[in-house]
Formats: C-alpha cells, structure tokens, sequence
C-alpha cells in the first residue's frame, strides 16, 4: 500500500483520546513510507483546525492531509450553486467554510419575508439545533431552494455514548420538507471520491482506507477501487461485516492490527 486514508472518529479518536491501537497502526503507516490522508465526516473544524485536533492528540497531521465533510460540501457548493444565498442549518464552524466558499450566508429572520432569495439550504450537525431552525429550513425549501446535507453520518462515537450526527439534522430536514436531498456530501459521496484520489496521486489499487463504518468509509474505498479495512472500535460490528452492501477486504479489532496489511 502506497496511500493509506485513515478515518478520524472510532478509528484513530474517541474526543480527544487515542483509540487503543491507534498509535502502533500510525506508526506503521509511518514506516511503510505511504501517504498517509485523515478523511472525516465531521463539517464543523476546517482542515486546519481538524488538523490541530490530531497533532493536540499527538497525532502528525496538517491542514493538506485532512479532508472534513466541510471540504467536500464546499467543493460541492463553489460547483453547484457558486456565489448563491444559503440557508445553513449547522454549527457556526460550517457557516465560516461556506463563507469561505463565496455564499452569503441568509439569516433566519430574513426567510421569513418573500424576498430572501435563499437559493440552497445547507443542513449539518448542530448541538444548538432549535424548532424555529427546522420552520425556515421548511420555509425556504417550499420556495424552491436546494437541499444539501454535509455528511450521512446519523451518530458520532465519543468518548462516552453516541451522540446525534449530521444525518439525524439532514434526516429530519429532509422528511419535514418531504424530499429527497440533492446531495449528502462527505464520505462515501463522489466528491468525496474525487478529492481523496486528487490529494493521495495514486492508483486507487495502491491504496488503503481504514474505518469502523460501513456504509461511509468502506463504501467509500469500495466505490474508489481502493481496498478496505473495517476496524471494531467504533460502529460497525464483525457481524454486519458479513452481510455489508460492501464488505470489507479486512476485519480488524483496531488500528494497532494494520501493521499485518502494510
């Protein structure tokens, strides 16, 4: 393996803590030589502060080797709807990167009137998510705006019990308004694909991606043509391995067994 994407949440962290194994599987990627790209579903830290995150866990990691589900909705909105009025349920971290990508961001007072000229809806995680967010959600995608999820992530593994992700905001926006989203970025998306195989520059079957979910970071390899590796400190378990859409090449109790592929 020459490139290996390594997921973040349930792989290598829990908050801020190491996963056990994590460092003896980050210290063979190491030593193997390969290009080593953290890919997340977590929209709310731009590269650069997802990339302080790990180095703050000791793990060696800068802003060119992340990719967050915040870089792939951005690619996905600077594409589709450049320079357009959004509308982002989510978390103030994700409103900066859409910014960043040259949206003006629209206020919730303002879809209240005819005229906000909202022209994509953004829904994301966020800890603060009230009832008058889900109403001008609603609103705006009545009058003809797009609906856009960050990622399909439905849980988050903490350090303690699963926490509410993206996907349950995108889920619940998605059957107030009685629709289907016209995209949900992140892993396993196309532009998620893209993305990983522009930073890694390498034949996908040279390629290794390790992560404990799936239906985001297996389907994600698969999709790509790169091999996969599940691992059973997160979500998925050995048993819906067996009867995954997509099952993984490899079953690992953690990280610290992936020196075995390398």
């Amino acid at each position: 393996m020459r490139g290996v994407v390594l997921d973040v949440d349930g792989t290598v962290l829990r908050g801020s803590t190491l996963v056990p194994g994590a460092r003896r599987g980050l210290d063979a990627v190491n030593e193997a030589g390969a290009r080593q790209l953290f890919v997340s579903n977590n929209p709310t830290k731009a590269p650069d502060a997802y990339a302080k995150r790990l180095r703050d866990a000791g793990v060696e990691a800068d802003a060119e080797s992340v990719v967050t589900s915040g870089t792939t909705t951005v690619a996905y909105l600077r594409e589709h709807h450049p320079e357009a009025r959004a509308l982002v349920v989510g978390e103030e971290g994700l409103r900066t990167q859409v910014r960043a990508a040259g949206l003006t961001i629209v206020d919730s007072e303002a879809v209240a009137s005819a005229d906000h000229g909202v022209e994509v809806v953004v829904a994301s995680i966020d800890r603060n998510l009230r009832y008058d967010d889900l109403s001008v959600a609603l609103w705006a995608l009545q009058d003809g705006a797009a609906l856009v999820g960050t990622d399909p992530d439905r849980t988050i593994p903490t350090q303690g019990r699963d926490l509410p992700g993206s996907g349950a905001v995108v889920g619940a926006v998605s059957h107030l308004a009685d629709r289907t989203p016209d995209a949900v970025l992140g892993k396993p998306s196309p532009t998620a694909q893209r993305i990983v195989r522009k930073r890694l520059s390498l034949p996908p079957e040279d390629c290794l991606v390790v992560g404990d979910r799936l239906d985001t970071d297996v389907a994600l390899g698969a999709r790509a043509g790169m091999e996969t590796a599940l691992v059973l400190t997160g979500v998925a378990t050995r048993e819906e391995a067996k009867r995954a859409d997509h099952r993984p090449d490899h079953v690992l109790e953690s990280l610290g067994d992936l020196p075995a592929i390398l």
